[in-house]
C-alpha cells in the first residue's frame, strides 16, 4: 500500500467529483489537475558574490526538499552588468509526491505566516491555467533557520495546471484550499 500525500487523496475523492459537477466534463480524463510546481529565485548580485548564490541554493534546497539547478544569463545585458554566461537564478521544479507535500506546507504552514497576509490574489492566472505567487521572504518556511540566513530574499512560486481556462484553473486551486480573495469587480 503506498502513502498518498492527503491532497493527492483530496484531489481523487473530492475535487474530481466537485468539478466534473461544475463543467459537466463527460470523462474523468478531462477534469483539470496539477502537473508541477515551479520555485525560482533571481539572483542579481550573484556574479560579484559567489557566496550569495550558494546561501540561496541552500534555501531553496531546504524548502524544496531537492536541489535546484543555476541558471545563467543567455545573452550580455550591458545595463545590468550581466554577461553572457553569469549565474541569474536558480530554480526547482517539483512533480508528484514532493509536489503536493510542498504544496501542503505552502497552504497550510508558510502562508499564514506571511505578515499582513490577507489572501492570495485571484489575478494572477496567466490565461492559460497558471498560478504564480511572488514571496518576498524565504523565512516565512518554517524549515529555515533565521539564525543561518544571510539575506531576506524572495521567490516565485509557479502552479501548473492541466486546465484550459483561468475559471477551471481557479476552481481547482480552491478545492485544494488555496485562501483566494476575491476583488469586486466595479
Amino acid at each position: 500500500m503506498s502513502n498518498k500525500p492527503t491532497l493527492q487523496k483530496l484531489y481523487k475523492e473530492e475535487i474530481t467529483p466537485a468539478l466534473i459537477k461544475t463543467f459537466g466534463y463527460k470523462n474523468v480524463m478531462q477534469v483539470p489537475k496539477l502537473s508541477k510546481i515551479t520555485l525560482s529565485i533571481g539572483l542579481g548580485t550573484a556574479r560579484d558574490d559567489k557566496s550569495k548564490l550558494e546561501h540561496a541554493v541552500t534555501d531553496l534546497t531546504t524548502i524544496a526538499g531537492q536541489k535546484p539547478v543555476i541558471t545563467y544569463a543567455k545573452k550580455a545585458i550591458s545595463n545590468f552588468k550581466i554577461r553572457k554566461g553569469d549565474p541569474v537564478g536558480i530554480m526547482v521544479t517539483l512533480r508528484d509526491v514532493n509536489m503536493y507535500e510542498f504544496m501542503n506546507r505552502f497552504i497550510n504552514i508558510a502562508l499564514p505566516r506571511v505578515r499582513d497576509f490577507n489572501g492570495l490574489s485571484d489575478k494572477a492566472f496567466d490565461g492559460q491555467g497558471n498560478y504564480s505567487v511572488g514571496i518576498t521572504e524565504q523565512i516565512i518556511f518554517p524549515e529555515i533557520d533565521y539564525d543561518k540566513v544571510d539575506t531576506i530574499r524572495g521567490m516565485n512560486v509557479t502552479f501548473t495546471t492541466t486546465a484550459k481556462t483561468d475559471q477551471e484553473a481557479f476552481e481547482l486551486l480552491k478545492g485544494y484550499g488555496f485562501p483566494f480573495v476575491r476583488r469586486d469587480e466595479k
